[in-house]
C-alpha cells in the first residue's frame, strides 16, 4: 500500500521525495512544502489535514491519530491497516497537497499548473 501512495504523491504536479530527517521518514514536499511523511516500514502516513476535517477522522476512525512529531491541529497520523481503501487513502493525500498548494505564493502555485 505504501508504495501506491508514494506513487500517487509523486504523480502530483511539482511533488518530490526527500529525506530531511534521515533515512525515514520519506517527505513529500510541493512547493518546498511538507504534505505527506511515510514511515519506513510502511504503516502509516502522516498528512496535513483541514482541522474540522481532522478531528472528526479521529473521532471517527481509531486508524487517525493527531500526527505523530506534527501540529497536532493540522495533521493526521493515519495506520494503513487496512482501514481505509486506497482510494480514500488517495483522496486524503490530494486533500493534504490542495491545502499545501493554496499556501504557496500565487507565482509558485502558477508554476504548478
Amino acid at each position: 500500500m505504501i508504495s501506491r501512495l508514494e506513487d500517487y504523491c509523486l504523480s502530483l504536479p511539482g511533488a518530490r521525495a526527500e529525506f530531511p530527517f534521515g533515512p525515514d521518514p520519506k517527505v513529500m514536499k510541493v512547493g518546498g512544502k511538507m504534505f505527506a511523511l511515510l514511515s519506513g516500514d510502511g504503516d502509516a502516513i502522516s498528512l496535513k489535514c483541514d482541522p474540522a476535517i481532522a478531528e472528526r477522522l479521529r473521532e471517527q476512525h481509531a486508524a487517525v491519530k493527531p500526527g505523530y512529531h506534527l501540529n497536532k491541529k493540522h495533521w493526521n497520523t493515519i495506520a494503513l491497516d487496512g482501514t481505509f481503501t486506497l482510494s480514500e487513502l488517495t483522496d486524503m493525500v490530494r486533500h493534504s497537497y490542495d491545502l499545501v498548494v493554496s499556501g504557496l505564493p500565487k507565482a509558485e502555485r502558477a508554476k504548478l499548473k
